[in-house]
């Protein structure tokens, strides 16, 4: 989305770090916006990168236009140091859509966050963010916490824990066997 008015012959674009104030990058994003189309600045797109707190992106022409548009606006701190490549940003940019093979009842262990080293059992997924709820098994009382998928590891499924149909049913029989023998042994004892 190009935000301001005046357009050069050969467009050049430049990616800068802009530092702000943390959990206001959404109002910096605005202002920014919005000076850009009020004074016709040449930038291209102002974004704030999911999951990275206290920075933005800008897409403008050249540094002195990225300083035009941020300079002197609350919660913008400054421009972080040069130009970056977009390789470099890429990943904050691009939503990926990874194939998470955990199901409910599943028993995972956390690897990040305050439960890190609990193991807890899924009781519900949610993909779109990326996100489980899981209740502790070390927890005297059931409580439900929300986690991000990629801080737990799947240590046993729920489907390795069920026995095969069948195999249930010749155990069973074998112990009734044993039991019927025990009571006419210990009858005629």
């Amino acid at each position: 989305m190009h935000l301001g008015g005046r357009k050069p012959h050969i467009i050049t674009m430049a990616i800068f770090i802009i530092k702000v104030t943390t959990n206001k990058e959404d109002r910096a994003v605005e202002m920014i916006s919005q000076r850009a189309v009020k004074k016709q600045i040449n930038v291209f797109s102002v974004v704030r990168p999911h999951g990275l707190k206290g920075y933005i992106i800008l897409e403008a022409v050249d540094r002195e236009t990225a300083e035009e548009a941020a300079f002197n606006l609350p919660y913008v701190k400054g421009i972080i140091g040069k130009t970056v490549p977009y390789e470099e940003i890429k990943n904050m940019l691009e939503p990926t859509i990874e194939d998470f093979n955990i199901e409910v009842g599943d028993i995972v262990e956390m690897i990040g966050q305050t439960f890190k080293g609990e193991k807890a059992k899924v009781t519900r997924i949610d993909t779109a963010k990326g996100e489980l709820v899981v209740s502790l098994l070390g927890a005297s009382v059931p409580i439900p916490v929300t986690v991000k998928m990629d801080n737990v590891k799947v240590i046993r499924r729920e489907s390795d824990s069920e026995e095969e149909p069948g195999d249930s049913e010749i155990e069973d029989s074998e112990e009734e066997d044993e039991q019927g023998d025990k009571s006419i042994l210990g009858d005629i004892v």
